[in-house]
Parts: C-alpha cells; sequence; structure tokens
C-alpha cells in the first residue's frame, strides 16, 4: 500500500512538474508589447501612409511580431494638436508624432531650422542635419520625453487665392503659417500671417478667415488645399523659404520599462535612420503631388523670379537677427547654433547661398 501511494505521488508531481515548466518559459519566450502612436493628420496623409506604417511594420518585423506599434490618426484619442507633446510626456499616449512649433517658443533651439532662408529646398539635408543637430544642442530641450527621432521637411510652398509673384502681392494676404519663424517671416513680407492647426486649414480657407497657407506639396491632397486654392507660389533654390521641423516622441518611463531586446529593435529603427525614412515623404511624394496640381486646369503653379527672392531675403535678415538677439535672454547662442545649423545642412548636401 505505501509503495502504490508512493508512486501515485511520484506520478503527480512528475505530471504537476511537467504543466509547470512551460507555464514558467512562456511568458519570457513569448512576451509582446503594443504601443499607441498618436498623430494629427488623416490617414490618407502621405505620412501616415508612407512613413508612420512602413516604419511601424519593420519594427513588427523585426522583432517577430512581438513589438506592435497601433497608430492613431487624426487625433483620435481625444486632445488638440499642441496637446500631443504633453500627451506622450504624461504617459496619455506612448508615442507622439507633432512640430514642436505647435508651442511656440516652448522649444526655442530647434527654431533655427525654421528661420526664414537657412534650410535646404530638399527634405534630406534638413532631415540629417536636424537629428546631428539635436544630438549636440537639443537634448536638454526635448528631455521630457524619449525622443525617437527629429526632422525637417523640404521647401514650403505659398498657396493662395490669387497670385503671389512679388513681395508687394503678400501685403496684407492672410496666410497660415506652421511656426512662429514662418510667421515672422511672413509678418515681415506684408502678409497677414494666422497661426492654424494643419487639420483645420480647410475649414478656414472655405470660411475665408485666410486666404491660403504656407505648407509643403506633399500634404497638399490631405487638405485637399489644391481645391480651394488656385494659385501655387514656390520659392526656387537653396536656401529655402521655410522648413517645419517635428518630433516622433515617446513616453520616457515607458521606453525604459521595454525590454531590452525589444527596445533594442526601436533603437535601431530611431535616430537617423527614422530621419531618413521620414525625409524620403517630401522628397518622393512632393513631386508626385506637385505634378498632380499642374495637371489641373484652374491651379496655377508660379515660380517665384531669382531677383524677388534677393529682395525677400532681404526682408527676411530681421527676422534671423531678432532671433539671435532673444537667444542671449534665454541663455543659449543663438548666433553659433545658426553657424552649426548651416554648417550640418550643408554638410548632409545642403546648398547654401
Amino acid at each position: 500500500m505505501t509503495e502504490r501511494l508512493i508512486a501515485r505521488r511520484a506520478l503527480l508531481l512528475a505530471g504537476a512538474a511537467g504543466l509547470a515548466a512551460p507555464a514558467l518559459v512562456r511568458p519570457a519566450a513569448a512576451q509582446e508589447l503594443t504601443l499607441r502612436l498618436h498623430h494629427f493628420l488623416p490617414a490618407v496623409s502621405n505620412v501616415h501612409r508612407h512613413f508612420l506604417t512602413p516604419w511601424a511594420q519593420k519594427i513588427q518585423a523585426e522583432s517577430q511580431g512581438r513589438l506592435r506599434i497601433q497608430i492613431f490618426p487624426a487625433m483620435q484619442l481625444g486632445g488638440a494638436p499642441p496637446q500631443l507633446f504633453d500627451q506622450a510626456r504624461d504617459g496619455v499616449v506612448d508615442i507622439i508624432w507633432t512640430l514642436p512649433g505647435n508651442t511656440p517658443g516652448r522649444f526655442p533651439r530647434i527654431e533655427v531650422f525654421e528661420l526664414p532662408f537657412v534650410a535646404d529646398v530638399r527634405a534630406a539635408p534638413n532631415a540629417k542635419a536636424c537629428w546631428d543637430f539635436y544630438t549636440t544642442h537639443l537634448r536638454d530641450e526635448f528631455r521630457e520625453v524619449h525622443p525617437i527621432t527629429v526632422w525637417a521637411h523640404d521647401g514650403g510652398v505659398i498657396h493662395a487665392n490669387r497670385e503671389v509673384r512679388r513681395m508687394e502681392d503678400l501685403r496684407g494676404l492672410k496666410l497660415r503659417f506652421p511656426t512662429r519663424q514662418a510667421g515672422e517671416a511672413l509678418r515681415a513680407l506684408g502678409a497677414a500671417p494666422i497661426g492654424l492647426p494643419v487639420p483645420q486649414v480647410p475649414e478656414a480657407v472655405s470660411q475665408r478667415v485666410i486666404d491660403g497657407a504656407v505648407v509643403p506639396w506633399e500634404v497638399v491632397p490631405s487638405i485637399r488645399l489644391a481645391e480651394l486654392v488656385r494659385h501655387h507660389t514656390e520659392i526656387p533654390g537653396s536656401p529655402t523659404f521655410y522648413s517645419t521641423t517635428f518630433i516622433l516622441a515617446m513616453n520616457r518611463a515607458r521606453y525604459d520599462a521595454m525590454p531590452a531586446e525589444l527596445r533594442a529593435v526601436l533603437d535601431a529603427n530611431s535616430g537617423m535612420v527614422a530621419a531618413e525614412m521620414a525625409a524620403k515623404v517630401w522628397d518622393e511624394q512632393g513631386p508626385i503631388v506637385r505634378e498632380q496640381v499642374a495637371r489641373r486646369r484652374e491651379n496655377q503653379i508660379i515660380q517665384l523670379d531669382p531677383a524677388e527672392k534677393e529682395r525677400w531675403i532681404a526682408a527676411c535678415r530681421p527676422v534671423i537677427d531678432s532671433w539671435v538677439a532673444s537667444s542671449r535672454e534665454r541663455n543659449f547662442d543663438g548666433a553659433a547654433l545658426l553657424a552649426d545649423a548651416r554648417r550640418l545642412i550643408a554638410r548632409h548636401g545642403g546648398a547654401q547661398g
């Protein structure tokens, strides 16, 4: 009897061990994580389709499906575009894509890329320079989050309900601007700048609150701008009239708590890798959109005359001087940052002058 009880107990223990062993291994081997990414443009936008979605898919593939990024476009998780940075900082969402310029003056150092006639007309040099600039000058500016990458787009275009060929044509023209420095540049040229998040542009144009907007070609289809205004003025060559900076950022505590192997996959798709992926959207999709607009009979694309561009550069010079002067009050050397930004743009293939 005793021998039978001992044998039975041994069998039960062996079975329990067999069941327990997989339970001990399974969580570590199959640990998965889903991160929520929130942004302000619709799902049909080029950035959503050609950067954020492929980027998320690449991370999922390289993690064998263990790290997923679920994207919520068009502010689907609530709030307004200017609140996105704080949503990442406070852990309301895991990752955000936004413009530092949505909160004017909060991130003053990165504004150097948004000053008039500093950036290249192409996105690639601007994006690469912006990431290099971050690693040297912006870590403290964005310390409240974990920046995945920062970048800047290509040259913006003036889209308006009347022709803009000379500085005088801008007088009194109510134009949406994306950043504080772009707004100051438009004011220096005689326009009436109005700050609006880009999703509000269609309604504002339709209701004649604004006469147009300055945005790159890439975003035009997602806000139906070619249907709302007929005249599109390009500023040829480099340096270009303006650029806008962006940040893809993650909640810092959420990043720090990630399993090391999943964090490594995210890191491998961050920094310069992600900046280059983002830049391709503007450099590849922009010309496609421009060609689509050019085929519309009712739309007109205008190239600013080079001599007129020189007038604009001269008129905007005080905007740069004012930013450099104000930097001293904010305890940083704006002149040095400007020189380094220009050096980095040139280093990455940008043509200045």
